[in-house]
């Protein structure tokens, strides 16, 4: 598909095979990397970052709905695939048809899963997923797991891959809640008859931070992808982080306006003297939130404000002197000396940089 508009956004490929290789060299030999791809690869396109991490060694892929793993199949990854979230039960049968792992919490479910494989050509692979204290979804004591066991043990098609948790503090200071869940994980999966061959606990954060978690598998989301967890984590990183994401258009239009005139809906922005005003082909359908008004862009490699209320399509931002019209525009990268991350974005809105990778809009083609 041709793109005629300027914004886009372009993804290094190899900035995330780094970030996988580094990881794979920091981590026991033996414990292997599950490349996380949900929310369309964390807005960076979940085909192409799976295919290459997958390239790059991860053992395996997982996403959060049946949906983004079956649009996976369709892209042409082989490679297993977990869905971390919840599945409804008549998607049992067309997971294992096609290899990808499931989910599972709730005896009843796995119940009424059984039934829909019990003639299928191959077993539904499950990983049981446990609730240390995360408190969304999963089991959380021993009678649940007997249950779930029971299942397991009376079925000829249910084939029990893995175990899991996930930490809902690890990418904090305070390292006790993290540690409190991980023995209540283990202290569960010290239940299984058999050991699962596939038990992992720790996301990015606890990844970076708690390698005596690392067990049989780790979860690699928004590290793989150059961001820190946190701030505190960023401190405290066993290995630099390569960014793969950068945020680009140009400037569409340069005017100059007088003393006194305003810009944009409800003239939210006066100019105070004779000034340069750009026009960017980008705004908040793009994923350029309207709260970042006044955030700096770069123009020849200098930081110029966004001025003016944000719109649907386009923004306007102030500039110290002309500029022609198809000058480069970074929102999100480096120009020069400066640089713009999705971390700066994030302070400014209050939220945290998961938000910004996977708020900017699918009209922003992904170049790799």
């Amino acid at each position: 598909m041709e793109n005629y508009r300027p914004t886009k956004a372009n993804v290094n490929l190899q900035a995330i095979q780094e970030n996988l290789k580094n990881l794979q060299h920091y981590l026991p030999r033996q414990t292997a990397v599950i490349a996380v791809v949900k929310a369309d690869g964390y807005g960076h396109g979940e085909v192409e970052v799976a295919q290459a991490a997958i390239e790059a060694g991860a053992r395996m892929v997982s996403v959060a709905t049946p949906d983004e793993a079956l649009h996976l199949r369709d892209g042409g990854i082989t490679a297993d695939i977990l869905v971390m979230g919840l599945s409804p039960v008549g998607f049992a049968a067309k997971a294992a048809s096609l290899g990808i792992h499931l989910a599972v919490s709730d005896a009843g479910w796995l119940r009424e899963a059984a039934d829909y494989v019990k003639e299928a050509d191959h077993p539904l692979n499950i990983h049981v997923k446990i609730d240390s204290g995360m408190g969304r979804i999963g089991l959380r004591d021993e009678n649940a797991l007997e249950d779930i066991i029971e299942v397991i043990e009376g079925s000829t098609n249910i084939s029990l891959v893995g175990a899991f948790t996930h930490f809902a503090c690890a990418d904090e200071e305070d390292p006790s809640k993290t540690e409190e869940q991980f023995n209540r994980f283990m202290e569960l999966v010290a239940e299984f008859p058999q050991r699962p061959p596939l038990i992992h606990a720790s996301n990015s954060a606890a990844t970076l931070l708690y390698p005596q978690y690392a067990l049989d598998a780790v979860r690699f989301g928004i590290g793989l992808y150059g961001i820190a967890p946190s701030t505190y984590v960023g401190t405290k990183l066993p290995f630099e982080l390569k960014k793969a994401f950068t945020l680009e258009t140009e400037l569409a239009y340069v005017k100059k306006v007088g003393k006194g005139e305003r810009i944009s809906y409800g003239g939210t922005y006066e100019t105070t003297q004779d000034e340069w005003i750009g026009t960017l082909p980008i705004g908040y359908a793009d994923g350029l939130n309207r709260g970042l008004r006044g955030q700096d862009v770069l123009i020849g490699g200098e930081r110029m404000p966004i001025v003016g209320t944000i719109c649907m399509d386009q923004c306007m931002v102030k500039l110290p002197h002309e500029f022609a019209a198809g000058e480069r525009v970074t929102l999100i990268g480096r120009q020069g000396d400066e640089e713009i991350t999705m971390e700066e974005w994030a302070d400014r809105l209050g939220t945290i940089p998961y938000e910004v990778a996977v708020t900017i809009g699918k009209r922003v083609p992904r170049i790799y």
